[in-house]
């Protein structure tokens, strides 16, 4: 009993299919009234959506995600300091905002830095996107 109450954590905490081949699902911003670039995201078993989006450098960015049902943690991560964009958010029920000004352009990514003992990360199964600045 004690090894299959074991299979069934493992399968809720890593997964037991792997995302298939990343589709790409872009998303273009543009700027509101108030002079910030909005977008929604959602991400769940191993993707986000959108998973390209693309903004214009020195204007804020408003990033709301949330994490679809399920028991697997997540969360979003983009180092890029040099851009003006870094952060590590983890993901839960409640919706997230993130903010920044992208202050360089080229093409930064996100992804979900969640790993479970030895399976492959989050990243890897294709919990990942692109954060695309352009002028």
């Amino acid at each position: 009993m004690k090894a299959a109450g074991i299979i069934v954590l493992l399968a809720l905490f890593c997964g037991t299919g792997y995302s298939q081949e990343s589709v790409q699902k872009v998303f273009n911003t543009i700027i509101d009234a108030d002079g910030v670039q909005r977008v929604s995201v959602s991400a769940g078993e191993y993707f986000f959506d959108p998973n390209y989006i693309v903004v214009k450098v020195n204007t804020p960015v408003e990033m709301s995600i949330k994490k679809t049902a399920g028991f697997v943690p997540h969360n979003i991560a983009i180092d890029a300091p040099e851009a003006g964009i870094a952060f590590d958010e983890s993901l839960g029920k409640d919706e997230k905002v993130i903010r920044f000004t992208p202050a360089k352009t080229g093409e930064f990514p996100f992804y979900c830095t969640k790993r479970f003992l030895f399976f492959k990360s989050h990243r890897e199964k294709g919990m990942k996107g692109i954060v695309k600045v352009i002028e």
